[in-house]
């Protein structure tokens, strides 16, 4: 632990509003537990479920791209020079499945009341799709990012903060590639950058013969022990892949996110002229996830001066479903180290966690455990700034 004093860097260019180390220790975190099973399968049993009351100024728009139209749904209108957030879902799901638990939570309502928020839905994945024509060429994932250009043109952004899954996550950085200028910011959970070799090619064919399209789907998002473990969630994940998303239209997106290439990005100074993501990013995986590899390496390929590694206990595959609470404190501590979102707005899990300090020393005066943050030296010798949410 650092001596008294150390200031701690939470997030990338951030100082927690003076919070010391000493100070940080004597914070007592109380656990905070997964979304109860019972609680998602009751949301997920039924899509028209997912839209919560707060969710009733939604807008739907179809887009014309260059790739052609691109469902998006938005709220809000462009305030100032402040940049939308931008969403993009994973592969098998649409951005119902993946955020409205995130986006519904409580106090994610405190940061998105300031900003427009877009989801965006690749091509033929949002409810109700149509079937794309037989011989329909699905568009590459670098084609979905040049998609995007079209939607802040039509909203009138001036640039976005993404926020993208896997697939959605891949698509978001290859976008902030081609168009630096669009992009302020990026959280990018389950990211893997690498392209699919013969082998992963030979192993996705081979498990499209032996198992149903959502059971391969699912290997995707969670982990062998969450397929055996949480089995209520994954089964009500099981049951909305098969019966929302329209299969043939997800088996060209499978497809397509099957063969794509390597995101090529390096760290600068590792390699000349090496390209990478110029604006903050923060990485986001679950201890218990099967993106956890990509994600490791996509951190060694990023500036570590710009990027922040987030990696989370207890949520598996997908953290903005099992553990919505801590992303979201998360997310408003990147969405500060960016200038926004002044410090004087506390979540309320950030009040209820200040609360606890005041019980706990009142009780005991002990000195209670502090969540586990550390920074690690690489590459270059500059310092990455990673932390590992293991309250």
């Amino acid at each position: 632990m650092k001596v008294l004093g150390h200031k701690i860097e939470l997030l990338t260019g951030l100082l927690l509003h003076d919070v010391t180390m000493a100070g940080l220790q004597e914070l007592r975190f109380p656990e905070e537990k997964p979304l109860l099973r019972g609680q998602d399968v009751a949301e997920l049993e039924n899509s028209d479920t997912f839209l919560l009351a707060v969710d009733t100024d939604w807008k739907e728009h179809d887009i014309e791209t260059p790739y052609g139209l691109l469902h998006v749904v938005i709220r809000g209108s462009p305030k100032g020079n402040r940049p939308a957030i931008l969403t993009y879902h994973d592969v098998g799901l649409n951005h119902k499945l993946c955020f409205n638990t995130f986006f519904n939570f409580e106090d994610m309502q405190e940061i998105t009341k300031h900003f427009v928020v877009c989801h965006v839905d690749a091509p033929g994945q949002q409810v109700g799709a149509s079937q794309f024509p037989q011989g329909y060429q699905f568009p590459s994932l670098e084609q979905l990012a040049a998609m995007l250009p079209s939607v802040v043109q039509h909203f009138g952004f001036k640039y976005v903060i993404g926020i993208g899954v896997g697939a959605g996550a891949y698509v978001l950085a290859k976008f902030a590639l081609i168009f630096p200028d669009l992009v302020e910011g990026l959280v990018l959970m389950n990211i893997d950058p690498n392209g699919k070799g013969w082998i992963d090619w030979a192993a996705t064919k081979l498990s499209g013969l032996t198992s149903t399209l959502p059971d391969t789907v699912l290997s995707h998002l969670f982990s062998q022990e969450e397929l055996v473990n949480n089995t209520e969630l994954v089964q009500s994940y099981r049951q909305q892949i098969g019966n929302v998303v329209n299969q043939a239209n997800l088996q060209l997106f499978w497809n397509m996110y099957n063969s794509r290439r390597d995101l090529d990005i390096n760290r600068p100074g590792t390699v000349p002229n090496a390209k990478t993501l110029r604006c903050p990013v923060m990485l986001v995986v679950g201890d218990n996830a099967p993106a956890e590899d990509g994600v490791v390496e996509c951190n060694s390929k990023l500036d570590p001066t710009t990027t922040t590694f987030l990696k989370m206990a207890d949520s598996g595959g997908l953290p903005q479903v099992t553990q919505p609470g801590k992303l979201t404190e998360a997310f408003k501590y990147f969405l500060q180290g960016m200038g926004y979102m002044p410090s004087a707005s506390m979540t309320r899990l950030a009040r209820s966690r200040t609360a606890s300090l005041t019980s706990a020393s009142s009780v005991d005066g002990s000195r209670p455990q502090a969540c586990t943050h550390s920074e690690s030296s690489e590459g270059l010798g500059q310092v990455n700034h990673t932390m590992e949410v293991s309250c």
